[in-house]
Order: structure tokens, then sequence, then C-alpha cells
């Protein structure tokens, strides 16, 4: 099975799962833009802390694992990781720089904010895939994260009204966020790691490993689950603002 990440997609008993990711209620009211400027603030804080201090380890540690002592035969494809990954890293610094510039152009405070379990239980998964897990079960989780992201925000675009003259701060910062996640340029992007991550899975896995199959499948559902988990629930802007500590 070359193609792990068809298998994955394809997995017919993790669809209410995936749609409970991808069009959470706080994407629904984002799409509305009926989204509150506090529950955006929340979640972008949140987000924020994803982007600035677990992503970038993350890469790291896959980085750490490329197998530069390998074959000569395999010496392109390692190559090809390396590349991929420092546009990851590249990618992520000036993800940090946007979110902060629409939460300044757009009013919404983001520094104000409890750290939600739901955002320290994604990045300890994070930590922990990178850090005990092989290189290609990290790219497979790498590659899921960006596919529910990817579809996340293309549901949220769907969802879009006409654009008014009149519309407030909070919907011009989600037009504006959504438009950067739904980018041909971001949607390559994501299909690049889909394929870097065939070939690692390719290149370990020659023939049908059932272990691995399974171990793939078990990631594909965990990162399905946290980013369920990761989109904030209504009330919860007034629950975890640091001013009601």
């Amino acid at each position: 099975m070359h193609h792990i990440t068809r298998h994955l997609k394809d997995q017919s008993n993790l669809g209410p799962y995936y749609s409970a990711a991808t069009q959470h209620e706080f994407l629904t009211a984002a799409g509305t833009l009926s989204l509150s400027p506090g529950r955006l603030a929340l979640w972008l804080c949140q987000d924020r802390i994803y982007a600035a201090h677990a992503y970038p380890r993350f890469i790291g540690l896959l980085i750490s694992k490329i197998p530069f002592d390998g074959p000569a035969v395999e010496e392109e494809l390692n190559r090809e990781t390396l590349a991929l990954l420092t546009i990851c890293l590249e990618g992520i610094i000036r993800e940090v720089a946007f979110f902060e510039g629409v939460a300044k152009e757009w009013n919404l405070d983001i520094n104000g904010w409890i750290e939600r379990k739901a955002t320290r239980d994604y990045t300890a998964e994070m930590a922990r895939v990178a850090s005990v897990g092989s290189l290609e079960e990290g790219l497979v989780f790498l590659w899921a994260m960006e596919q529910v992201y990817l579809d996340a925000w293309k549901y949220v675009k769907s969802l879009f009204p006409p654009q008014s003259d009149s519309e407030d701060d909070t919907a011009n910062a989600i037009r504006q966020l959504t438009n950067n996640w739904t980018t041909p340029e971001f949607e390559e992007f994501v299909q690049k790691l889909e394929v870097l991550a065939n070939k690692h899975f390719a290149r370990r896995h020659h023939g049908h490993s059932h272990s691995a199959v399974r171990a793939m499948e078990s990631i594909w559902a965990r990162v399905v689950e946290l980013e369920k988990m990761f989109w904030p629930e209504d009330g919860e802007d007034t629950r975890l603002s640091s001013t009601a500590f």
C-alpha cells in the first residue's frame, strides 16, 4: 500500500468525526460571519501557541530524523524531505507574523487568554510523535494536520455571504484569515506533503504491512480528534479570559 494517505482519507468509519473536525460549529459561525470577536481572538491566541512554539519544535525533530547516513539511492528523497521541511519552518515564521498583523489590524486581543486543555493536548501529541515516532509517522501526522486545516477553512469559505461594506472588524478578520488558508499555493503545499508522506511510507514498507497501516490509521484518527477539540466552544471566551482569574 504505497498511497497510505488515500487509504486514510477513504476510511468510512471516520467520516462523521472528520466532518465534526472540518465543519465544527466554530467554523460554521466563522463562515456565516456570526463568530464573536472574543471567540475568534481566543482561537487565534491558541493557534499562535501552536505555530510559534510547538510547530517549529515538531519540524526540527523531524529534520533530525532524516537518515543522511543511508544508501546513496535514497539521498534524493532525503534532500527533498529537508527542502520541504525547511519550507515548513519558513512558512510558520510568516504565519505567526500574519496572526499578529491580523489581530492588530482588526482589533483582536490575542494576549489575554489562558491556554486551553485542547491546545496542551495537541502540542503534547506533536512532541510525542516527533520524539518517539518514525520519520514517516511524523510526516503523516504533519500532512494530516495541514489537510484537516485546509478542508476546515475551505468549508468556512463555502459559507461566506456576499461581501458588504457594513461588515465589522471581526468579519473582515475572518475573511482575511480564510483567504490566507484557502489559496492555491497552500493547497499545493498540502499536496506536496501528501506525496512526501506516501514516498516515505513506500520506502520503508515495500509490501503490505498490517501493523504499519494500523499505526498510520491511529495517527490519522488522533489528528482528526485533536483538530475537532482545537476549535473553541461557544462561551469559552468568557471562561478563559485572563481577567476572569
